[in-house]
C-alpha cells in the first residue's frame, strides 16, 4: 500500500512511525507474525491526525481535509462514522450525463469549446464500447443547477449535430 507515502509526498512531509500504533500491532499480531508489511500500517505522514479504527487495529489518518480509511468497506464505514461529525458539508454536487455512440475524437474540439464557455462546470469525457459500438459518456458536474443546465444543453446540442442516439441521466 502506497497511500501513506503518496499523501506524505503530496503534503511535502516525511513518514513517521507512530509508536502507539506499532505497539498495538505487536499486541494484535504477536512478534512472530509482525512483518515489515504489517509494520507499514504504523507509518503516517508527519503531522497526521490518527483516525480510530473500531473494527481492527490499524488506524486511518487525516491531513488537513484529506481523510484516509481502511480499504475494506465494512471497516471504512466504521471509521467514517467516527469522523463524520467533523466534516463540513458544502454545496451539493450535481451531475448530468449524456451518452452517445460517437467517438471522443469526433467531438473533442467542440467539447473543449463548451468547457471554455462554462468554466464553473466540470466536464469529463469517458469512452465506452457497448454492443460492438464505440461511444462516449459526457459528464457535466457542478453545484449550480442553472449553470449545469446550460452546459448540458450545449453538450446535447453538440451531440445532436453528430447523432440522434443519445441517452441522458441526472444525479445529485
Amino acid at each position: 500500500d502506497i497511500t501513506a507515502d503518496a499523501i506524505a509526498k503530496a503534503f511535502g512531509v516525511p513518514l513517521a512511525r507512530d509508536k502507539d500504533t506499532e505497539a498495538a500491532l505487536t499486541r494484535h499480531y504477536g512478534k512472530e507474525k509482525l512483518n515489515a508489511a504489517r509494520l507499514k500500517m504504523a507509518d503516517f505522514p508527519k503531522g497526521a491526525r490518527l483516525i480510530t479504527n473500531p473494527v481492527s487495529t490499524a488506524p486511518g489518518f487525516a491531513m488537513e481535509n484529506v481523510f484516509v480509511f481502511a480499504g475494506i468497506p465494512s471497516i471504512m464505514r466504521a471509521m467514517f462514522a467516527g469522523v463524520k461529525p467533523q466534516l463540513k458539508g458544502g454545496r451539493k454536487m450535481l451531475s448530468r450525463t449524456l451518452s452517445a455512440y460517437v467517438s471522443e475524437s469526433a467531438i473533442a474540439e467542440k467539447l473543449s469549446a463548451i468547457q471554455d464557455r462554462h468554466p464553473e462546470v466540470e466536464i469529463g469525457s469517458y469512452p465506452f464500447f457497448r454492443d460492438d459500438r464505440i461511444g462516449t459518456s459526457l459528464v457535466a458536474r457542478g453545484t449550480d443547477l442553472s449553470q449545469l443546465a446550460k452546459a448540458g444543453a450545449d453538450i446535447k446540442a453538440m451531440l445532436l449535430g453528430v447523432t440522434t442516439d443519445i441517452s441522458e441521466e441526472e444525479a445529485a
